[in-house]
């Protein structure tokens, strides 16, 4: 079963894509005593690199975190200027029921105040988004502990202790957390020593990541209704649709976004500027009766393709969920994984399991 049909058979049986490990493992509610006392390194700040830190913090256990670029929240970035609610440039949906707001925040003490809005299958956030909800709950335990602008050059887990080096210097560590995009680690971005295990490397370079784009049109009329999800055959190519951006916010904006991923995606990402723009609003006068260009107000696009520290999409659903297990694995004890593409391979790319790859890194270093 790939991804595509496991999140399809929870739509089906009304349930949501399960959070599924124990949150005793990590919990402030039973002050955990962890066999692991020593430093840990966490390579990137997006969901997974900072919910292993956040849970780390909670387990009282020193970790630091480099993130290459300048900023934290990974594909989790928003724009905060373009409309008067929160545009998520990368991850926008909830794909699982909102308990598991909760449960990444891993505090019973915490009232977790986010609203949602069904966007069937999935949920949408009103007002906010993913990148929000972790500024807010999860930030603020390990934004002390980030190191900015710091690209990883190779990990070193030769010796007793993993050396992590940059172009300008060394971090040491006990165990390392490594939690970038799989395309960095597919164009070969980090260098191990010693080389990561053949099963590993496999997993690593044989699955495809989609190219990744996303855009959000604003008009001064709702001509397009719902949007439109367009056929991509054979469905391992991708996805495009466009959609009600605006669907439960609190706007009177009429904001319409499109998403593709794949190779629907690689008509967009070679373009910019004007040629961009009117290539969009060609193909939306064909579906909406020409309605698209007269009613244009502004746009603004992401190319996650264009992103240095990111470069594509992310995983696709049809990849073998065996892989992705593989992905998931840790290697000699000492290097761990976390992210959307390092999963159990029952379900992943999403944020939440982002964040659940991050609790199962930090159960098994610290055991």
């Amino acid at each position: 079963m790939n991804r595509k049909d496991f999140v399809k058979m929870c739509g089906i049986l009304g349930i949501g894509v399960p959070f599924q490990l124990s949150l005793n493992a990590c919990s402030n509610d039973d002050a955990p005593n962890p066999e692991f006392n020593g430093r840990v390194v966490i390579i990137g700040a997006g969901a997974g690199g900072m919910s292993a830190g956040y849970l780390l913090s909670q387990l009282n256990i020193d970790f630091e975190i480099l993130e290459a670029s300048s900023i934290n929240g990974g594909r989790m970035r928003i724009d905060t200027d373009f409309a008067d609610f929160p545009i998520p440039l990368g991850a926008e949906w909830l794909e699982t029921n909102v308990g598991v707001l909760g449960e990444i925040v891993n505090d019973s003490s915490v009232q977790v105040d986010i609203d949602t809005v069904s966007d069937a299958p999935d949920l949408k956030f009103v007002n906010s988004s993913w990148y929000s909800f972790f500024q807010e709950y999860i930030l603020p335990s390990v934004s002390s502990k980030i190191n900015y602008k710091t690209v990883v050059e190779s990990i070193d887990y030769s010796g007793d202790q993993v050396i992590v080096r940059t172009a300008s210097q060394e971090y040491t560590a006990d165990k390392v957390v490594v939690a970038v995009p799989l395309r960095i680690l597919q164009l070969g971005n980090i260098n191990f020593t010693p080389q990561l295990p053949t099963d590993k490397l496999n997993a690593i370079n044989s699955p495809t990541v989609w190219e990744g784009f996303k855009a959000f049109f604003e008009f001064s009329q709702d001509f397009y209704g719902d949007g439109h999800a367009f056929n991509i055959s054979p469905e391992t190519d991708g996805q495009k649709i466009y959609y009600n951006a605006s669907l439960g916010q609190n706007t009177t904006k009429n904001i319409l976004g499109l998403f593709t991923v794949g190779k629907p995606a690689q008509d967009l990402i070679t373009k910019t500027g004007d040629e961009l723009r009117d290539y969009i609003l060609n193909e939306l006068d064909g579906l909406f009766n020409n309605q698209a260009t007269p009613s244009y107000i502004k746009h603004i696009t992401q190319n996650w393709n264009d992103e240095p520290y990111i470069q594509g999409g992310y995983l696709t659903d049809h990849a073998n969920w065996r892989t992705v297990r593989t992905l998931g694995e840790p290697v000699a004890d000492k290097i761990y994984f976390a992210g959307g593409a390092y999963t159990d391979g029952e379900d992943w790319v999403s944020v939440h399991l982002a964040a659940k790859s991050a609790r199962e890194a930090v159960t098994r270093l610290t055991n």
